[in-house]
């Protein structure tokens, strides 16, 4: 894999420092520390430098650094088991007794101590690396300060959704790097769907040789008759290569949690298995090829589908050294089980009042297997339809509600639901016309940014169980893995910092205008693609007037320019820089049409900015 990402994601230290409301000043840093001191002076470092450390676990830490000033700095350090003078030290000794994901970062004029234990030692290095300058070729100085640092929430997961479309394994490695890189700590690998079967299972090979594959995909919208691409589709992971990403996940202090959904979004293990379906002649069955929620779901009423299930439990649970198994348990139409002579049995067998209860029973048998391997569930809030074991987490997509109804019965919770903008599938900008196709909604950097994942509503006392915050990226529209950047880049960003810093800390201005675009300006110099966001200091408006200025404007990303046009064409390079105030005359009875973009040095273009200026005299 191409070193294209993976830590050298890394900010620089900015030129200036920016104050808070609470008077508190810090440096360039994604996700905002809680603590920052700034002092006078640098740390500055050269051939002379070493890198050292305290155990085998801080070495750890110690090699990824020194892996990346050479990768990134030319500039091979070498490794010392004592500091001296002129040392970046990474040292667990004396890390506070608490928080493992707490660390500390003391720069002085001839010395770098970075202190934590396992993960938080893994955080101090990001923060460090953050302060590096852009500027590869320029001296390497770092501020003196001193940074305190530790998460707001435990839980600050990052989702991708490979059932609808199929990832290589050295991209989800780069979508690990890029979450670790700010302080997110788990990846959700969304192995199952109607659309395809991901995740090998050796017990039952037909879930991938026929589950993994559909016959065609849709093109376009959804639409109940649309048009298909006629190309066969398909891909899985073998055990071989799901241990190699865990492996790859933890070295970077990421848990992963596969999901395996149940008993709805079956299509595709129904097509290798279609037994398992509902009725005495099941199917026959084939991999979903458009979007949407479908009536085919896994048999509640025969013992089979049970058996396979568990089997697959079997063979994942060794895979993963996850606490938690994600069963989904979501968007399940109950419509084949009001028919099915085997799941209206059951109903009676155990005295179930209805479909909605035999789900329940589902998730329940499922849920008590799982924990009988000694693992915990985790599924999205339909399953507190019913209820369900106390150690079960609740994943609340759907709004408020599912939090504070499973808060309210003693579960744990992790907020994901698109009310706070947690749905990266959605457009970035409100104007589909200029957004790549999308399956709709809204998710703003703003949006995001200025979400609180702690629902209001939820009592104080309940609060102790909103473990933290997840994103999400569905794939129906997204086919490649450039595009998987593009919604997850620069929003992740925002994501971070809800998850991570103190509400009160947080600071709109100072993170779009400074630190982001800073970060932004990193990503412009490798080949990952990201949304370069609209320039800052005007929105799409209408102006009614016979004279207006344009003026404090300001790009996106730190070193780009801003080009506009006045005739309402899309501006770009070719068009008049924007350098300082433009004022604009338009004569009685016409309109003049500002366009503004933001074009990175590496030639990537934000979308246009409109304002339309009308002078409405006669």
């Amino acid at each position: 894999m191409k070193k294209l990402f993976s830590l050298a994601l890394a900010l620089s230290l900015g030129a200036t420092v920016f104050a808070q409301e609470k008077k508190d000043l810090t440096l360039n840093i994604v996700p905002l520390p809680q603590h920052v001191q700034i002092n006078n002076g640098s740390f500055k470092i050269n051939a002379s430098t070493n890198i050292a450390f305290d155990s085998e676990e801080d070495k750890k830490v110690a090699v990824l650094f020194q892996d990346f000033l050479k990768s990134n700095y030319n500039l091979d350090l070498p490794l010392a088991k004592s500091a001296k003078s002129n040392s970046i030290y990474f040292s667990s000794k004396n890390a506070k007794k608490g928080n493992t994901e707490a660390y500390e970062l003391n720069i002085t004029a001839d010395k770098v101590i970075v202190g934590g234990k396992a993960a938080g030692l893994f955080y101090g290095m990001q923060s460090l690396i953050q302060l590096l300058p852009v500027d590869k070729k320029a001296s390497l100085e770092i501020q003196q300060a001193s940074i305190q640092d530790e998460p707001r929430f435990a839980y600050r997961g990052l989702h991708l959704d490979v059932g609808r479309h199929f990832f290589p394994v050295e991209f989800i490695k780069k979508y690990i790097d890029i979450l670790s890189s700010y302080k997110l700590n788990t990846f959700h690998w969304h192995l199952t769907e109607d659309q395809g079967w991901r995740i090998e299972i050796k017990s039952h090979p037909k879930l991938t040789q026929i589950g993994g594959q559909r016959k065609q995909t849709l093109l376009g919208n959804y639409k109940t008759d649309g048009d298909y691409d006629n190309t066969p589709y398909g891909g899985f992971y073998t055990q071989e290569q799901v241990k190699e990403v865990v492996a790859y996940a933890t070295s970077k202090y990421v848990t992963v949690i596969p999901e395996i959904e149940m008993p709805g979004h079956a299509l595709a293990a129904l097509s290798a298995y279609p037994e398992l379906g509902c009725g005495d002649n099941p199917g026959p069955y084939t991999a979903a090829q458009t979007w949407g929620v479908f009536d085919d779901v896994f048999c509640a009423g025969k013992e089979e589908t049970f058996k396979l299930l568990e089997d697959v439990i079997d063979e994942v649970i060794p895979l993963f050294p996850s606490e938690y198994i994600h069963i989904g348990g979501d968007e399940c139409p109950k419509t084949k089980w009001k028919t099915c002579p085997h799941c209206q049995k059951r109903i009676k067998d155990n005295n179930l009042k209805d479909e909605h209860e035999l789900q329940s029973y589902f998730i329940q048998r499922m849920e008590k297997y799982i924990n009988s391997k000694g693992k915990r569930i985790i599924g999205w809030d339909e399953i507190l339809e019913g209820g369900l074991a106390p150690n079960a987490t609740v994943m609340s997509w759907r709004g408020d509600q599912g939090a504070i109804d499973a808060a309210n019965q003693g579960h744990d919770v992790i907020i994901t639901a698109n009310s706070y903008g947690l749905y990266f599938d959605h457009k970035q900008g409100p104007d589909q016309n200029r957004e790549p196709l999308s399956i709709g909604g809204l998710s703003t950097l703003n949006s995001v940014y200025s979400s609180d994942p702690m629902p209001s509503k939820i009592s104080e006392a309940n609060k102790k169980h909103v473990l933290g915050v997840q994103a999400n990226i569905w794939t129906e529209y997204i086919g490649s893995s450039n595009k998987v950047e593009f919604t997850l880049l620069p929003r992740v960003l925002a994501l971070s910092e809800i998850a991570w810093t103190q509400p009160e800390k947080k600071n709109w201005k100072n993170f779009s205008e400074q630190r982001a675009a800073r970060q932004l300006a990193k990503l412009d110099q490798t080949s990952t693609f990201y949304r370069v966001p609209e320039v800052y200091g005007i929105k799409d408006t209408t102006i009614y007037a016979s004279e207006y200025t344009i003026e404090n404007l300001k790009p996106s990303v730190e070193g780009a320019k801003i080009f506009y046009t006045l005739d309402n064409y899309d501006p770009s390079e070719l068009d008049l820089e924007y350098t300082g105030p433009v004022k604009i005359t338009v004569p009685n009875s016409k309109e003049r049409i500002f366009k503004a973009v933001v074009v990175t040095p590496s030639g990537k273009r934000s979308n246009y900015i409109r304002v339309n200026i009308i002078n409405t005299k006669k």
